[in-house]
């Protein structure tokens, strides 16, 4: 009769442990994905048709294979986001290889090379948001 009391009552306490000890970590996880978790984001769409991005060139007149330095500010875009150059082809915009990201104070700096002789209709574009166009006439 001992025995069979005495392991009833470690089987209950065994239970109960193992209880306190997965609600613990259960509790821990929830409040370590609580704290890892980063903030939501606003909405994109709110975001974007606020933002705008301004642009001027270093040169309205260039020869070809020269770099020309694009800068301006932007606003409603966060610091790293990433800014691309693009020109008018016809009727089409395309993006060339030059890159920069928002640094600090939401200021842009972009150098590019232009070899296509011409005027060069360019513009900076992050995603929907993109800045009025510069020419840059190509010798």
């Amino acid at each position: 009769m001992k025995a069979t009391l005495r392991s009833r009552c470690v089987r209950t306490f065994a239970a109960g442990a193992l209880s306190a000890a997965l609600l613990t970590a259960g509790a821990a996880g929830t409040f370590a994905h609580a704290a890892a978790s980063p903030k939501p984001k606003p909405s994109t769409s709110a975001s974007k048709s606020a933002a705008s991005i301004t642009v001027k060139a270093s040169s309205a007149s260039v020869k070809a294979g020269d770099k020309v330095t694009f800068t301006g500010r932007t606003s409603g875009l966060p610091i790293g986001t990433k800014l691309v150059l693009q020109h008018k082809k016809g009727s089409k915009w395309t993006t060339l290889q030059a890159s920069t990201l928002v640094k600090q104070g939401s200021s842009y700096s972009l150098e590019a090379k232009l070899n296509d002789k011409g005027k060069q209709e360019l513009r900076i574009k992050y995603d929907e948001v993109t800045s009025p166009s510069v020419t840059v006439t190509v010798k």
